[in-house]
């Protein structure tokens, strides 16, 4: 790239958000500014350049000898095979097929976050819309313990319109945005009473003796039942610990303002394309997560959690950022033969026993990345790298091939 070139249009995967109006300015071999970027966004493209390092038990080796060894071990199995954040969706979908291959357990970060309101949506179905829908047409929006301003920055400023009334329902710890024009607070254990009050209100249902915050809590739900178009945003990968039965009472709320009006169901979704992770299991599996090819046909195990199925693996391959591994599964990870193929995989160090620096889809990888309101974008690479995740997973599956066809 030429010093001071411009790109405009540039995807951000800092944040579910996924904004594209980000302008890149290239100086060199590095990214010099990300003009209209969050701090979140500058924070993800950082000045570019990215390690290119292939390390087998913390010592350098080449891409033959490293994808040879992941391949043994994959072979000798029990594997689990872990989409984390960071991958474009062509390179989802071939690490999605090696899991197959290998008859292995997949999973990715949604078990991790938004399962309980994925289960909820596959139980009840889900009213929802695009963040564009709602841009154009949300006249009420209502923030359930969550401000978007903290971990989504342009949220607000991208799919909300200026005009719009602003509600924030604070439940316990968890508040809503600071500048909302009426608040008001749920205690984390009467949080499922006052989604079912609040459903139950919308369907011109009276319950009689409710204390004051419940009573608020129908209150509200009546001004929602009055409104032109009602969103209802909440965190579906809440940094606290949430009610387990907030997603299905969101749900039902939802559906049942859109009898007497419009309501769609916005859900906060991580950075790194976790929604694409999602999509390309479900095309290719018929299970957004939890599938376990052991059978040789993808079974749907929501119910077992990370924990479990490391503790039944011996190997594990991570694909995509180890950074986005969560702590609880970066620690059941102990005592298991991790590899690693994405971008800073050789970050890690020695703990793990092979390790693959890949690019950074939308960065230096093209391909396909989806928003949280599940809209595809497609990924403009501005900077090179030596190699492209895809093309290390079918190194890999080759390895994997010829060590079979040598049995």
């Amino acid at each position: 790239m030429s010093a001071g070139k411009r790109i405009g249009a540039v995807v951000c995967l800092g944040c579910g958000c996924t904004c594209d109006d980000i302008m890149v300015e290239i100086t060199g071999d590095r990214i010099g500014d990300a003009e209209r970027a969050c701090a979140l966004g500058r924070r993800w493209f950082g000045d570019g350049r990215l390690p290119a390092r292939i390390l087998v038990r913390g010592a350098d080796a080449t891409l033959e000898v490293a994808t040879a060894r992941i391949a043994a071990l994959l072979e000798a199995g029990p594997a689990l095979v872990y989409l984390a954040p960071g991958l474009s969706t062509e390179a989802q979908r071939a690490v999605i097929g090696l899991a197959d291959g290998l008859g292995a357990r997949l999973d990715s970060a949604t078990a991790d976050g938004p399962a309980p309101s994925i289960l909820a949506a596959q139980r009840r179905g889900r009213a929802t819309a695009t963040l564009a829908e709602l841009r154009r047409r949300a006249d009420l929006v209502v923030f359930w313990g969550v401000d978007p301003a903290e971990r989504y920055p342009r949220y607000r400023e991208r799919y909300i319109r200026p005009d719009a009334t602003i509600i924030a329902v604070d439940i316990g710890s968890m508040l809503g945005p600071a500048d909302a024009g009426e608040r008001i607070s749920v205690p984390p254990g009467s949080e499922a009473a006052a989604l079912g009050v609040m459903r139950a209100a919308v369907l011109g249902r009276t319950i009689p003796d409710l204390d004051a915050g419940l009573a608020r809590a129908a209150e509200l739900a009546g001004r929602m039942a009055h409104a032109h178009y009602v969103a209802i945003v909440h965190d579906a990968e809440p940094q606290a610990v949430a009610d387990p039965q907030r997603a299905e009472g969101l749900i039902g709320l939802a559906q049942a303002l859109n009898i007497p009006t419009r309501c769609a169901l916005s859900s906060l979704r991580g950075g790194g394309n976790r929604s694409g992770a999602d999509a390309a299991m479900t095309w290719q599996t018929g299970f957004p997560f939890a599938v376990d090819f052991g059978l040789g046909v993808p079974r749907y195990r929501p119910e077992e959690s990370l924990s479990e199925v490391c503790s039944a693996a011996s190997v594990v391959l991570v694909a995509g950022e180890l950074a986005g591994v969560s702590a609880a599964l970066s620690a059941a990870f102990s005592g298991r033969a991790v590899s690693v193929i994405g971008p800073r995989a050789s970050d890690a160090g020695p703990r793990v026993e092979v390790a693959i620096d890949t690019g950074m889809p939308g960065i230096n990888e093209g391909g396909t990345a989806y928003r949280l309101d599940d809209v595809p974008l497609p990924l403009t690479p501005i900077l090179a790298h030596p190699r492209a995740v895809a093309a290390v997973i079918d190194a890999v599956a080759a390895r994997l091939a010829a060590r079979t066809v040598a049995r």
